[in-house]
C-alpha cells in the first residue's frame, strides 16, 4: 500500500489517463447492454446504466462517467449527473431487485451538478430519494468509489452493503475545492483543505466507512489499467458471493447498522 498525501492522490485521480468505467466494464463484465433513461424526463450521460454478466451470473450496473478527452467530458457534463441520472439509476436499481440481480455501483464524481436547471427538475429530491431507496433494496448492492468520490452526487450511489474504494480514491462530504471556497473563501487552497479533509482510502477504511481498499499498481490506476481491472473483479467475486448467500432480512439489517455506526454523536 502506497503511503502518499492526500495532495498526490488529488493530483493522481485528476491524471488525464486515468482508467474510466468505459475502461474497466469491459475487462471485469461480459455482455453489458446499456439502458437509457429515467422515464420521467430524459437520459443523463453522466450516470451510465445497464446489465451484464459477471462470471456467468447476471449483475446490474450503475457507473458515472468521466471522459476521456475534453468531448467526452462535454458530453457527460464532466461527471456531474443532473436528476434524471439518479433517476435512471434507482429505475435500474428497482428492475434489479425485481429479477434478483446483485447491484454494482461504480462512483467516481466530484459532485452532483448545482445548476438552475438541475435545481429546477428537482436535484436534491433525487438524490434524497436514491438515498432512502437503496437502504431498502432487497438486493445486494456493492459501491466501488474509482476516483473521486464527492459530497451527495457520489452517495446516491454508495448507500450499499459494501462500500471498496481503489487505493488512491478519495471520498468526502464535499470537495476539496469546494471546501475550501467555503471555509476559506479561497477555492484555490483545495490543497491544503484535501489534506485536513481525512478522505483518503486508508482514512475512510479507520473511520470504518469503506471496507475493502483495492490496490492499484505502482504510480497509480493508469500505469496498467488491466491489472487494476484484476483486482476489481477479485474483490467483487468475494463480495457477491458472500452477500448473495445472505438473506434479504439480514442484508437490509446489516445495511441499516453499516450507517447507523459510522461517525459520533451524543443525544
Amino acid at each position: 500500500m502506497s503511503r502518499i498525501s492526500a495532495t498526490e492522490r488529488l493530483a493522481l485521480i485528476r491524471v488525464k489517463n486515468r482508467p474510466t468505467v468505459n475502461d474497466y466494464i469491459p475487462l471485469i463484465f461480459d455482455g453489458f447492454i446499456e439502458m437509457h433513461g429515467d422515464r420521467h424526463y430524459g437520459d443523463d450521460a453522466a450516470i451510465l446504466g445497464g446489465i451484464a454478466t459477471f462470471y456467468s451470473m447476471p449483475v446490474t450496473i450503475l457507473a458515472q462517467v468521466k471522459g476521456r478527452d475534453v468531448e467526452e467530458n462535454k458530453r457527460t457534463n464532466f461527471a456531474m449527473p443532473h436528476p434524471e441520472g439518479y433517476r435512471k439509476a434507482l429505475r435500474l436499481a428497482k428492475q434489479a431487485e425485481k429479477f434478483n440481480r446483485p447491484v454494482i455501483c461504480l462512483v467516481d464524481t466530484p459532485g452532483a451538478f448545482c445548476g438552475i436547471e438541475a435545481e429546477e427538475r428537482g436535484q436534491g429530491e433525487a438524490i434524497a430519494r436514491n438515498l432512502m431507496e437503496f437502504m431498502t433494496l432487497k438486493t445486494p448492492v456493492i459501491s466501488i468509489v474509482l476516483g473521486e468520490g464527492g459530497s451527495g452526487g457520489a452517495l446516491a450511489l454508495a448507500v450499499c452493503d459494501e462500500l471498496a474504494m481503489l487505493e488512491n480514491a478519495l471520498y468526502s462530504v464535499i470537495s476539496p475545492r469546494g471546501f475550501a471556497s467555503i471555509l476559506w473563501k479561497d477555492p484555490s487552497r483545495e490543497k491544503e483543505a484535501a489534506e485536513l479533509m481525512k478522505i483518503t482510502s486508508e482514512d475512510l477504511l479507520n473511520f470504518g466507512v469503506c471496507e475493502k481498499i483495492i490496490s492499484e499498481p505502482a504510480g497509480g490506476a493508469h500505469n496498467d489499467c488491466q491489472l487494476t481491472a484484476d483486482n476489481i473483479s477479485e474483490y467483487l467475486f468475494d463480495a457477491i458471493k458472500r452477500l448473495c448467500r445472505t438473506d434479504a432480512e439480514t442484508l437490509l439489517k446489516n445495511r441499516y447498522q453499516k450507517f447507523r455506526k459510522i461517525g459520533m454523536f451524543t443525544e
